[in-house]
């Protein structure tokens, strides 16, 4: 349209400024969405430590797309649903917070595809443990010993319980999220209130329904795991419900991970049914990651640094006499079951001969063998197929090395002894019960301290031998020696 003069009509040129302004306007729509997208975009790059021992700690294992908590949700969990902790914290399950460092060990921080930060777990969750002298002393943190202050099984319940609880909406847990500075743009906003809270609970609600064997279960308490029975319902869909009452009492000891070098070849796992170091380090991960997310430069990493990490050496005095009466005792009494080098280190002892509780030889099935072969079909990592081969079903427990043994209390695979001089009495004089979880340790017994029930408010685990899984029997060696040869024993082991 146009005037009498041939000139643009007013209506156009409302148009044209329409037009424009739209333009303009959609511009700056999409402006503003990069800048609020851009530290989506730019978060993509796992956190590599450059440090080791803090990779160990700190560093991902993978899992970020499949098994991470998104970081502000995480932090906000013990805080709204504080009333599901057994104390303050996420701590009060054991969990070790080193100073200067934002998460507890074991727990990384990295991002996801969508670029936001996620909370996953890593190998150190297991194998990072604390030691005290006394009471009043802080704790000394060593990498690859046994986690003998982690609850996990508390951990995972406190997870499975607040995916089912009502507060677990946006409207709930963002106001959390906000008082904690997390300084959240608008895109942000949306991404954990529509997506990352919904997402999460649930898969929470799923973490819950594949544990639900738990409920069925004696007590972990801290230090401990059941590590096949996750296994056969989150990665092979087997129906809990279904689980045979004893494959439900394999509930085990984490175990030290120090010095795998001299491993490799032996009969891996308490029950031997692996003879490959990295066959048994992917099927730990599992227990944390799926097979298709699982970082092989991360693990890997940390493998080649445990293959010469050595076994800790005992930190106070040994009655170097003492020691030397010993040391001819566990060269004729000890040594060839756990000796590098020794005639039957490395090997399966039948279950009718060792004696001990036949919970955790039982939960590794026949079936769940043949389905780990599954596991990794297709995947290859520089070349190599990923492919499980050496899993076996056996018919015992493995003869371990000793190396660090000063540090592995309590003793037999299902933590049912609290101390090696406890180990040396029959299962008759062995302690019926006793508490778990305090790191205070015990120089003469050599194990940590286990008659403290509660110190400073916190509560520790109650540790009933009579329990199903938890029988303190077997492991008949060494009983004959005097009192004295005892002793001398204990004290010789202090230098392994």
């Amino acid at each position: 349209m146009t005037n009498d003069k041939g000139q643009p009509s007013l209506l156009q040129k409302i148009w044209v400024f329409i037009q424009k302004a739209s333009v303009f306007i959609v511009g700056a729509v999409l402006i503003i969405a990069l800048i609020l997208a851009l530290p989506l975009l730019t978060n993509r790059n796992a956190v590599n430590y450059a440090n080791i021992n803090d990779h160990f700690r700190y560093g991902s294992i993978g899992g970020e797309d499949s098994d991470g908590i998104p970081y502000w949700i995480w932090k906000a969990l013990p805080v709204v649903f504080s009333d599901k902790l057994p104390g303050e914290g996420l701590t009060s399950f054991g969990f070790i917070q080193e100073a200067g460092h934002e998460l507890p060990i074991g727990f990384a921080k990295s991002p996801n595809s969508l670029g936001l930060d996620v909370v996953t777990q890593n190998c150190a969750t297991c194998h990072v443990g604390s030691l005290r002298d006394r009471t009043d002393s802080e704790p000394v943190i060593i990498s690859a010993m046994p986690s003998n202050t982690v609850n996990l099984q508390g951990y995972i319940q406190f997870l499975a319980d607040v995916g089912v609880d009502k507060r677990f909406t946006a409207n709930e847990i963002m106001p959390y999220i906000d008082e904690m500075g997390a300084n959240l743009n608008p895109l942000q906003k949306l991404i954990y209130s529509y997506i990352a809270i919904p997402q999460t609970r649930d898969a929470l609600v799923n973490l819950r329904d594949g544990f639900t064997f738990m409920e069925r279960q004696t007590p972990y308490g801290p230090g401990r795991v059941d590590t096949f029975s996750s296994y056969k319902s989150r990665r092979f869909n087997f129906p809990t419900d279904k689980l045979e009452e004893d494959e439900l009492n394999g509930i085990a000891d984490f175990p030290s991970v120090w010095n795998q070098g001299p491993r490799e070849g032996m009969q891996l796992h308490w029950d031997g049914n692996n003879t490959s170091v990295d066959e048994r380090n992917k099927s730990a991960a599992l227990a944390l990651v799926q097979p298709t997310t699982i970082d092989f430069d991360s693990i890997h990493r940390v493998r080649d640094w445990l293959m010469e990490l050595p076994a800790p050496s005992y930190p106070y005095p040994i009655n170097q006499e003492l020691a030397a009466v010993g040391k001819p005792i566990y060269e004729n009494t000890c040594a060839s079951c756990h000796a590098f080098g020794g005639s039957q280190v490395g090997k399966v002892v039948p279950i009718a001969e060792i004696g001990t509780d036949p919970g955790r030889l039982d939960s590794y099935t026949y079936e769940l063998a043949s389905n780990q072969y599954t596991l990794f079909t297709g995947i290859s990592y520089q070349g190599e197929d990923q492919r499980f081969t050496k899993f076996r079903k056996t018919n015992g427990y493995a003869n371990h090395p000793l190396d660090g043994i000063w540090l592995r209390s309590p003793y037999l695979h299902n933590g049912s002894v609290p101390t090696l001089r406890d180990l040396l009495e029959i299962p008759d004089k062995r302690p019926e019960t006793f508490y778990r979880g305090y790191d205070v340790f015990d120089p003469e017994k050599v194990g940590f301290v286990s008659d403290v029930a509660a110190e400073n408010g916190k509560t520790y685990f109650k540790f009933d031998t009579t329990a199903p899984g938890n029988s303190n029997s077997g492991h008949d060696y060494g009983l004959n020696l005097s009192p004295e040869e005892k002793d001398a024993l204990v004290e010789y082991m202090k230098t392994l």
